[in-house]
């Protein structure tokens, strides 16, 4: 059952969480945006293609060199309802984890015929999937890439409509965004002209420094409609979740870390909503 105090998109949003410098809080925002949104009733799927694989760490998955993973979908066609494994927290989040073969896959990908769709028709198949066994149709997918600009990137900025970019709330905040932003244009110019870079978080923000707010101040004048107004503070219970296998939402759903998340989630979905009730005029 649904929780009404979010609204349901209208159609399923495909949301990749990017940017090319580490450490920034990507797979953190992800999956904890991810397991907010479910645990008000959404359901999810979390694409992780990150050879690192935290995301299907935090999310409890196991992703052993042996499992079934996104990268079998990539590079030897199997189907992804193949691969799908439920998030054993919450129900209603799927997940398509990593294994270490992904990293390979970059080089891989190279000369297998249309490289760059790949993810994206894999996803069109695991929608009709659904939609045949008579499963809910997904509200949201949220594909978590690897801190570079390479195919895998390229995949998921093909296979989704929305960008969100994490920003740390520290020095040298905006370095390299620039880079991340020329790329997404020409992904919009030559592969799909429908990505747009929807949501901007700030994350890691510590409210006692005068640079946290300096840095939050910047970004907010070099894109005010993309940032959220929730920030994710620093938080010793956000780093300490994925160490139980945990997203911060379920570990400790009363902490600040929680609840900035479940704040980001609320937003993300309201202006989505509002994004629809403007198009649809």
């Amino acid at each position: 059952m649904k929780n009404n105090t979010l609204p349901i998109p209208h159609q399923t949003r495909f949301i990749s969480v990017s940017n090319q410098k580490g450490g920034v809080g990507k797979t953190t925002s992800t999956v904890n945006l991810a397991a907010a949104l479910a645990k008000q009733g959404m359901h999810v799927l979390v694409v992780d293609i990150d050879p690192q694989g935290n995301a299907s760490t935090a999310l409890g998955i196991d992703h052993r060199a042996e499992v079934d993973s996104i990268y079998d979908v990539l590079i030897n066609d199997v189907s992804l309802a193949e691969v799908i494994q439920v998030c054993p927290d919450l129900e209603n989040l799927v997940v398509a984890p990593a294994t270490i073969h992904l990293a390979g896959a970059e080089i891989e990908l190279v000369s297998l015929v249309a490289r760059e769709q790949r993810l994206r028709r894999a996803l069109e198949e695991y929608a009709n999937h659904r939609a045949s066994n008579g499963e809910a149709r997904l509200d949201y997918i949220f594909i978590d890439c690897p801190p570079s600009l390479g195919l895998l990137t390229v995949n998921a900025f093909v296979a989704a409509n929305e960008v969100l970019i994490p920003i740390q709330c520290e020095y040298y905040a905006l370095e390299g965004l620039s880079q991340l932003l020329s790329n997404i244009k020409l992904i919009q110019k030559h592969l799909n002209e429908k990505l747009d870079v929807s949501t901007i978080l700030l994350t890691m923000y510590d409210g006692r420094t005068n640079l946290a707010s300096q840095v939050a101040a910047e970004v907010r004048e070099h894109f005010p409609s993309e940032v959220l107004d929730a920030v994710i503070p620093r938080s010793v219970r956000i780093s300490e979740a994925p160490s139980y296998q945990q997203t911060v939402i379920t570990y400790d759903p009363n902490s600040t870390g929680a609840l900035s998340y479940l704040e980001a989630a609320s937003e993300i979905a309201k202006r989505g909503s509002e994004k629809d009730a403007a198009t649809s005029k």
